[in-house]
Parts: C-alpha cells; sequence; structure tokens
C-alpha cells in the first residue's frame, strides 16, 4: 500500500495516560515504529511533545475521546499539524483492542491516507464556542427550574398555569414570591394581577385557593432563588460573548438578516461553524458536518432509511429552533417549504428540513459576505413551468368529477 505520510503519530488518548506510536523510515529503507505511554499532565504533555519532534514527525492524529483530546491537540497544534479523528472511521479488528494497538493502528491509517480529519476551529472560536454552549446550558437549566416550580404549585393545588401564560411572568412572579412570604388569601393573591392579567381576577382567586405547605414555601424560595441566579449568570455570559464576538460583528449581522434567525442564535452558529467558510468546500459539506442532512445506506441496489447522522447537539438545537421560528415568519420562503413539507413528511421532518435551508443559506451569506435575499412563498410553485403545474391540477380535478374552465386574471390583479 502507498505511503502517504513518511513521519508520523498516532496518539490513543485517556484520562490519565497517552499512548504515543511514531511511524518513520528505518536504516534498512523499511518502516520503524516506537510506542510509548506518557501521563496526561502538563510535564508529560510536554515530554511527549519534544519525544515527537526528536523523531521529525510532521503529522499527529488522535482519536476524539470526550474532551481527553483537547488539551492534547491544543499543546501540539502550534507544533505539528494535529488531525482530530472521528472514532468511526478508526474501528479495527474486534478481539485485539489495546492501547498500543489502537495508537500504532492510527498511525498506520495516517501514513498511508485513509482516514480525514475533523474540523476545528481556530482558538478565538473554541473560545466564544464554550461561552455560547455554557450559556445555552444555563439557559435549559432555567427552563427545568421553571418546570420545577410548575410541578411544586401543582403539588400544592395551585392551578396559576391555568389562568396566567408564564408562571414567571411579572404578575405570576409577584403572586409565587407573596405565597412564598406567607400570603395565602386567594383574594390579595388574585389583587397582585397586572395588565390584561386583571380581567381574570374571579378565575385567579379560585385558581390560587390551595394547601401551600411550609416545605413547598421552601422549595419555591429556592426555586426562585436559582432562578434569578441563572439570570444573573446569563446576562454576565451575554456581555462577555458581546466582547468576544465583537471581531465578527459583520458576520452576526448578515446572519441576522436570515428568518428565524435572530442575534443569539447568530452568535451560536459563528462559535459551531466559525466565520471562515473555506475549511468547507460546498455547502454540502458543511451540512453533511453538521448532520442536517440525510445519510447514504444503500445494499445491494436498494436504499433503505437515510437517517441524519450524528453533528453537533448544539448546531442541531439552534437551527431546529430557527426552523420553527421561520416556519412562521409569513410570506417567507422558509414558511412555504415547511407546509409543503409538513402534510407529506411530518413536522420532525419538515423542522430538520427547514433547519438544512437555513444552514445552507447562512454558508452562501458568510462566503459571500452578502445579506440574505428573500425568495418570497411562490418561489417553489413558480420555480418551474406554470402551464404545466397548471394543467397536473386541473386533471387532479378532474379525476375527482370535476369539470374545470380557466380564465386567466386581468393583468390588474
Amino acid at each position: 500500500m502507498q505511503k502517504m505520510v513518511e513521519r508520523c503519530a498516532g496518539l490513543d488518548v485517556h484520562k490519565a495516560t497517552v499512548t504515543a506510536c511514531v511511524r518513520v523510515p528505518d536504516e534498512a529503507g523499511g518502516r520503524g515504529q516506537d510506542i510509548r505511554t506518557f501521563p496526561t499532565t502538563t510535564a508529560g504533555l510536554l515530554t511527549r511533545r519534544d519525544w515527537l519532534a526528536s523523531y521529525g514527525v510532521t503529522l499527529v492524529g488522535m482519536e476524539s475521546t470526550g474532551i481527553y483530546w483537547r488539551a492534547v491537540y491544543y499543546l501540539l497544534e502550534e507544533d505539528f499539524t494535529c488531525w482530530l479523528l472521528n472514532a468511526r472511521h478508526l474501528h479495527n479488528v474486534p478481539g485485539r483492542k489495546t492501547d498500543v494497538a489502537d495508537a500504532a493502528w492510527i498511525a498506520q491509517l495516517l501514513e498511508h491516507g485513509l482516514v480525514r480529519p475533523s474540523f476545528v476551529p481556530p482558538r478565538e472560536i473554541r473560545e466564544l464556542r464554550d461561552l455560547t454552549r455554557y450559556r445555552k446550558a444555563l439557559i435549559q437549566e432555567r427552563t427545568r427550574e421553571a418546570q420545577r416550580l410548575e410541578k411544586t404549585l401543582q403539588d400544592a393545588g395551585i392551578k396559576l398555569s391555568s389562568v396566567a401564560s408564564d408562571i414567571l411572568g411579572a404578575s405570576g412572579r409577584a403572586m409565587v414570591t407573596a405565597l412564598v412570604e406567607g400570603t395565602h388569601d386567594p383574594e390579595v393573591l388574585a389583587s397582585l394581577a397586572r395588565g390584561a392579567l386583571r380581567r381574570k381576577l374571579p378565575q385567579l382567586a379560585e385558581a390560587l385557593q390551595a394547601h401551600f405547605r411550609t416545605h413547598h414555601a421552601l422549595i419555591a424560595s429556592e426555586i426562585l432563588a436559582h432562578i434569578d441566579y441563572l439570570d444573573e449568570a446569563t446576562q454576565r455570559l451575554s456581555a462577555e460573548i458581546e466582547r468576544v464576538i465583537s471581531p465578527f460583528g459583520e458576520q452576526v449581522a448578515l446572519l441576522d438578516t436570515i428568518p428565524g434567525v435572530n442575534r443569539r442564535t447568530a452568535e451560536t452558529l459563528i462559535a459551531e461553524i466559525g466565520a471562515d467558510m473555506g475549511r468547507f468546500p460546498t455547502h454540502r459539506h458543511l451540512a453533511s458536518w453538521a448532520g442536517m442532512c440525510p445519510g447514504n445506506n444503500e445494499s445491494a441496489g436498494k436504499h433503505r432509511s437515510g437517517k441524519t447522522r450524528k453533528g453537533s447537539k448544539w448546531l442541531r438545537h439552534a437551527l431546529v429552533e430557527s426552523a420553527g421560528a421561520a416556519a412562521r415568519t409569513k410570506g417567507s420562503y422558509f414558511s412555504a417549504q415547511y407546509a409543503r413539507l409538513k402534510g407529506r413528511r411530518g413536522h420532525k421532518r419538515a423542522v430538520i428540513a427547514v433547519g438544512h435551508s437555513i444552514l445552507v443559506v447562512a454558508y452562501h451569506v458568510l462566503d459571500r459576505g452578502q445579506p440574505y435575499s428573500e425568495l418570497g412563498e411562490d418561489y417553489l410553485l413558480l420555480r418551474h413551468s406554470t402551464a404545466a403545474y397548471t394543467t397536473r391540477l386541473v386533471r387532479q380535478l378532474e379525476r375527482l368529477g370535476h369539470r374545470v374552465s380557466l380564465e386567466p386574471l386581468p393583468a390588474s390583479a
């Protein structure tokens, strides 16, 4: 088999140790290898870096094992060409798995050019990604706490959510706080309603009549305190994200022109895929990497279900969230696409398809440096011959037993 890389190394990364295998030319004109195990402490990683440099290694490959690869990769990326490899592409013969064998196998795959590197963004994008992901985790935790508060109120027999749309809105928060502080009179609690909710005072008084006990008050107070902390932490993270992402302000503004994509989603897109689309040859490569397009599953000429591949869950969540918003944007291409697919394929597949379209649009917006140009809700109908489409609709009506005659609308219509 042809040798593609003369001096390379494969790393099998674990929590406490890294097994490294170097493959280089030997004195006899063949291929020699040396295998050593290093600790994953900073001192051990520096020793391993010097050991690799002593062999003149030019390419280092490692398996993407959890988060343990990160410290190893970050320390080597300035001195070597580092490849992060997908674990699915590295399967060896079953029953022969050891750390030494894994490191040697990775080195051999690198040597013969049988693997491709995964996308690892530059350092500034990685830092932004850590911030946006943690902010999303806090937002999700806040949602879980709000659900716990609702369960606590339901356990006490309080049906506030049946009358108020948001139990943590201005009115709902005031009522829950009063409950925690010891006010149990339904009429007094209902009087704390504000705005349009005051039109429902009788319903509120009925919903707030319950058995709110001491342990309910303790749990609710802790939940409210945690929600306040999460809100403050989210604001601090958002301020830091705004500072870190400032060099990419133009790209964020361009992404913000896409229907369904707000500033927070635009920040997530930049953090997950970067601002330089040159890393992806085409938009198809980006969609495949993100796991937002159908996979291939063909055998013996038969095509089976091609479900989407695994990708970044953070990117997928942002795209699906944006797709839901875009589907509700009247007069847009995305809303027409969603309506076209939902009836045949269902809500979930339609949302994924719209999310895929948003990702493709984001690729071209960033690649060309141009804002989004709306195609309109009629694009899917008018992209082909209108005469052929009209004929097909007439034939469908005739098969249903109708006699159809067509009259063109006046030009002014």
